[in-house]
């Protein structure tokens, strides 16, 4: 058996081909899995469980399936999609999980991040999220009626590309003292997030120990997963139609 983990989905109705690769990677690799995390920007954006547009239907429909199918599901918020509650949640047969988790890797303990957290060099981003984080500003939004939550939820999507157009790379990336920081108070050696879109292994040393972080690719051209077992971690990627 195996785990495996995901993020940076970005499921839009604009995006009709990720739709499609994602419940193609759900009806087969999947279901030969014992859990799947979702580890944050399932969706491009997330204005509410109340949302009636037919892709959260859509996907809650997939998910609960394999969830019947005896494979666990768990979910960690990401930047586009923490307003995901647990009222969805129980509809797509997941389990939400906290921001900063960690589990019992077959035998390693690994921390589980969306990954935004890590990228403290992007001050004007790190503001932005301590302000749609707060309880006060999720609940005047979500007070709001489902048209003006669409077009907010636009609004945030065409200001973030903008003000990321204009960063440079470093800023957009982790910060490595960060994730030193974030790894040694989990007393974790290694860690599973998401975010940069920047797929890839890192071999690190931390307080003597050699320790590990894997990055997940968004699904753009290319769906991504790390298949964990046993016998370790790979990082897999395959293309989309």
């Amino acid at each position: 058996m195996s785990i495996l983990f995901i993020s940076d989905l970005h499921l839009h109705e604009s995006r009709p081909q990720i739709t499609r690769a994602f419940f193609h990677f759900l009806h087969t690799q999947a279901t030969q899995a014992e859990a799947l995390y979702i580890l944050g920007d399932f969706f491009d954006a997330w204005i509410g469980d109340d949302d009636d547009a037919t892709l959260p239907q859509l996907v809650s429909a997939e998910l609960l399936a394999l969830r019947q199918q005896g494979v666990a599901i768990y979910f960690q918020h990401g930047n586009r999609d923490f307003l995901l509650g647990e009222g969805y949640a129980a509809k797509a047969g997941m389990s939400l999980i906290p921001e900063s988790t960690v589990i019992d890797l077959y035998g390693t303990a690994t921390l589980l991040l969306h990954g935004d957290t890590l990228c403290t060099a992007d001050k004007d981003y790190q503001q932005f999220r301590s302000m749609v984080r707060s309880s006060q500003w999720q609940q005047q939004i979500l007070a709001q009626p489902l048209a003006a939550r669409r077009a907010l939820a636009k609004q945030l999507r065409d200001k973030s590309q903008s003000m990321n157009s204009l960063k440079a790379e470093d800023i957009m990336d982790v910060t490595p003292d960060e994730v030193v920081v974030q790894m040694t108070n989990a007393n974790v050696t290694r860690l599973i997030h998401g975010h940069t879109h920047r797929p890839a292994r890192h071999t690190l040393a931390i307080n003597g120990k050699i320790s590990e972080r894997i990055v997940l690719g968004d699904w753009h051209n290319q769906g991504w997963c790390i298949k964990a077992s046993a016998d370790g971690c790979e990082l897999i990627s395959w293309a989309i139609a």
